[in-house]
């Protein structure tokens, strides 16, 4: 049935703040761990500046690949289907290391997982760049592992400490995370030309993962202040008429979340338009040099249609906030994904900054889309949490076999229009998962 009001209370309301329960556990915390993310809370430019930072990491990293994929492929002599598995290696540990997020803040709190998962992806960028071909393909996992514990417990992070704002900072972090993409994109090959090649061009994005470890060091710093040697972290929570604590992750709650119809919607909506980004992270460039555009040219189109990415990031939750069901929203950001790639069917270099400004705008409306379900559709902190984890574990799965099965396809054809058409079947998916995921429903715990 349809909840009498959307789960976050409008900007405007008055009263006291909403506890300070972990978002990734069913615990409270002790009062001294409390009052030390209540400081933390009220220094809230310390806090903006850190979720920043942290979000232009989570996707710099991977898309700064797409434009040297070919030297990197030439450099170890790979096959167009061994060479998608440096992009698709990362999407594979982003499902796989997921569901770790949950736990390991249980443990160390959601601060320090955050700083040591900054700490994770500096070193695999790093370890990307070594001579043997292992340490490309393992510094990728490494990479997609830090990104994954980012991904899954930015939106719990939201909803505990921006209970009021959760839209507004949904549409800050995406659009922080598309820029830093940009960035990415558009700089590979300056830097590549600059630094010496591909290594040092790689390399280069370790220096903002730092830069962002250090911004959450305080915070950690201060949250884990809080907890004294050799006391619990947290206390069960209970409600006013139950004497056990509420389940655990591992409870029935949790596996009930799998039975939600609406969680798998959510999910496969999230893995869908992540597949869709994840190939055009892969291949876009490739498609248009194959067309004849220049290397330079290609990388600076898909630049751009990461940077248009950040108009649909940020005005789309921000409208979604705003609505009882985002179904046409949903809708709307498939058709234009489909219209751009179905441009890179009929003329990609002719018309490729039009196809580029129509997937972009799609994509970053799909992406900060997916992200704002995940706090639209859950009644509570924590089961925002675990939709999230849900979501980004078996999406970033589906979503890493896009690279893959695409390079097969065109390795096996030797053309990109079966590989294209099968993108189109992709976004008429997605906007049937988006009629369902999109309705005005909560899934509750």
């Amino acid at each position: 049935m349809s909840r009498p009001q959307l789960p976050e209370p409008p900007l405007t309301r008055t009263g006291p703040e909403p506890p300070l329960v972990d978002a990734e556990t069913d615990l409270r915390p002790t009062p001294e761990v409390a009052a030390a993310r209540r400081r933390l809370r009220s220094h809230p430019a310390l806090l903006l500046l850190g979720i920043v930072l942290a979000s232009v990491n989570m996707r710099a990293a991977l898309a700064g690949v797409s434009p040297l994929l070919g030297e990197i492929s030439d450099h170890y002599g790979l096959s167009a289907t061994t060479g998608s598995l440096v992009t698709t290696i990362p999407l594979v540990f982003m499902g796989l290391a997921s569901p770790l997020a949950p736990r390991l803040a249980r443990r160390w709190g959601t601060e320090a997982v955050l700083l040591a998962a900054l700490v994770l992806l500096c070193g695999g960028v790093l370890l990307r760049v070594a001579p043997p071909l292992v340490a490309l393909f393992a510094g990728g996992a490494l990479v997609g592992s830090g990104i994954a514990l980012l991904n899954v417990l930015m939106p719990g992070l939201i909803k505990r400490d921006f209970p009021h704002r959760a839209a507004g900072m949904t549409a800050l972090y995406t659009t922080a995370m598309i820029g830093g993409a940009t960035l990415s994109a558009a700089a590979a090959v300056p830097l590549e030309n600059a630094l010496g090649g591909w290594r040092g061009s790689l390399a280069s994005w370790s220096l903002p993962a730092a830069v962002a470890a250090a911004a959450w060091l305080p915070q950690a710093l201060l949250a884990r202040r809080g907890t004294r040697h050799g006391q619990a972290a947290a206390v069960p929570v209970r409600t006013a008429t139950a004497t056990a604590p509420t389940a655990g992750p591992e409870s029935g709650r949790g596996r009930g979340l799998a039975r939600s119809p609406l969680a798998w919607q959510v999910t496969l909506f999230m893995g869908l338009q992540s597949l869709i980004a994840y190939v055009t992270i892969a291949w876009m460039p490739t498609i248009l040099t194959d067309d004849g555009m220049s290397k330079g040219a290609a990388g600076l189109v898909f630049a751009f249609s990461t940077l248009v990415q950040m108009a649909g990031s940020f005005l789309v939750p921000l409208l979604a906030g705003r609505m009882r069901s985002q179904r046409l929203l949903a809708v709307a950001v498939a058709v234009l994904m489909a219209s751009g790639i179905a441009g890179l069917l009929v003329a990609p270099a002719g018309g490729a900054w039009l196809w580029a400004a129509l997937i972009g705008v799609g994509q970053g409306g799909s992406v900060g889309l997916a992200l704002t379900m995940m706090v639209l559709r859950t009644s509570d902190a924590h089961t925002s949490a675990r939709l999230s984890g849900m979501a980004q574990t078996w999406g970033y799965l589906l979503a890493a076999a896009g690279p893959l099965v695409l390079g097969a396809v065109h390795q096996a054809t030797g053309g990109w229009a079966l590989p294209i058409g099968l993108m189109l079947a992709v976004c008429a998916v997605l906007a049937l998962l988006g009629l369902g995921a999109g309705r005005d429903r909560v899934i509750r715990p």
